[in-house]
């Protein structure tokens, strides 16, 4: 793969990739900014805003159908750190790409209807899938728990529907112009597209909307957890459940790619280790899954496992078993052949994941905003250095009882 650069003179960088094997192109603009840039009593802003971004603009009242007039199709989402868009269409359709997505950087449409369109879409969402979802509470339980009282205490849809019943228009316009700005974005190109071509258009679209000076946030650090945090909850649920999180290296710091790799020894597939001795032979667990975060900030990074004990197991037990299970994980080197196979899924899925235009221009714009977009090529070569002696030893750094926040959620009798 080969990175094609280029910064205009109002801030906004430019990422291209081109792509022989198609005759599509992706335009994907991200912005650096997510729910950990809210204040905690006006939170869900950042989500309800992105919602905003298709109300229209100056010349383009009508997003969507611009962009399937030409064959395209489009989505966003909205994340603790970044806001991202992006839209996939005919490589001869990409000026269009670019006049849409130009024209709502430099002039979207700011009304009363649209935000209450907006927010009444949000509200309902809300309540679709956290509050009348089994289980759909957890992230507001889990959050504040770990993460006290760093902007990632609360997920991106927002801590209450009260939050976002308040905005208002004048939050929407000081929100737009802080952050929506080409000195707070990155535009990554990939498909049938030439260099040159990319950099004459993007000059033409973007070169003339103004940088506003977007100041860099700082934001706290989570400090070390030095006590174990527990909370047990009863609800009118199925099953019982079992949440932990453990504070770990985040995407920007060393030891991540230990974190990832971890997870899949120990939950990867129906041969990973959980899987086999919690739930085929011990039958602890019904199901159960161990992921790590994608959190950006310095500090904040997690370990996450949600698991659901088979009827007549307790959590006690449940927990027990997976601390056992745990603790073998960390006195127990892994082999060579045991980490060499999740590596070998790693890469095959990698170079598959690559193959897709729309999933590598959204890496670049990702990795551009945390560190920079050339460390996605060495991404998958780092991760395969990786050793058993610093599997060991990362593991041995996140799996401290003190170090761990849990969850128990009980159903309701």
């Amino acid at each position: 793969m080969k990175i094609g650069r280029h910064v205009l003179a109002n801030g906004l960088r430019l990422l291209h990739y081109y792509d022989a094997s198609t005759r599509m192109v992706t335009v994907n603009l991200m912005y650096n900014v997510g729910s950990k840039d809210e204040h905690p009593d006006h939170t869900g802003f950042a989500h309800l805003f992105e919602h905003l971004m298709f109300g229209g603009s100056a010349h383009v009242p009508d997003y969507d159908s611009v962009v399937q007039n030409a064959s395209g199709e489009n989505n966003a989402w909205t994340m603790p750190d970044v806001t991202n868009y992006y839209l996939t269409l005919p490589a001869n359709h990409l000026e269009t790409a670019l006049y849409v997505e130009s024209d709502r950087m430099l002039a979207l449409n700011i009304n009363q209807e649209s935000l209450d369109v907006q927010r009444q879409v949000v509200l309902e969402e809300f309540k679709q899938n956290t509050l009348n979802q089994p289980y759909g509470d957890v992230a507001m339980l889990m959050r504040p728990l770990v993460y006290g009282s760093h902007p990632y205490a609360w997920p991106t849809i927002g801590k209450q529907l009260s939050h976002i019943e308040q905005f208002s228009l004048e939050d929407v316009r000081d929100f737009y112009q802080r952050f929506y700005a080409p000195d707070n974005a990155v535009l990554a190109i990939c498909g049938h597209v030439g260099f040159e071509e990319c950099v004459a258009m993007v000059e033409k679209w973007f070169g003339d909307i103004p940088a506003r000076g977007v100041k860099p946030r700082h934001l706290p650090t989570v400090p070390p957890q030095v006590q174990a945090q527990n909370l047990e909850v009863v609800r009118p649920v199925p099953l019982d459940a079992l949440y932990k999180c453990w504070h770990a290296p985040s995407v920007s710091e060393p030891g991540y790619r230990e974190c990832d790799l971890m997870t899949d020894l120990l939950a990867g597939g129906r041969s990973a280790r959980l899987f086999q001795r919690l739930v085929k032979e011990r039958l602890l667990f019904s199901g159960l899954d161990i992921y790590v975060g994608g959190e950006a900030e310095t500090t904040a990074g997690s370990i996450q496992f949600t698991g659901k004990p088979v009827v007549g197991v307790t959590l006690e037990e449940a927990e027990q078993g997976l601390n056992e299970e745990l603790a073998r994980f960390v006195s127990e080197e892994v082999s060579a052949e045991e980490l060499q196979k999740v590596k070998n899924k790693y890469e095959s899925a990698y170079l598959f994941r690559n193959t897709n235009c729309q999933h590598v221009a959204t890496q670049l714009c990702w990795y551009e905003t945390v560190s920079c977009a050339e460390n996605y090529l060495d991404d998958c070569e780092l991760t395969l250095r990786v050793t058993p002696a610093s599997i060991r030893e990362t593991a041995e750094q996140v799996f401290r009882p003190e170090n761990c926040s849990t969850l128990y959620y009980r159903r309701q009798p």
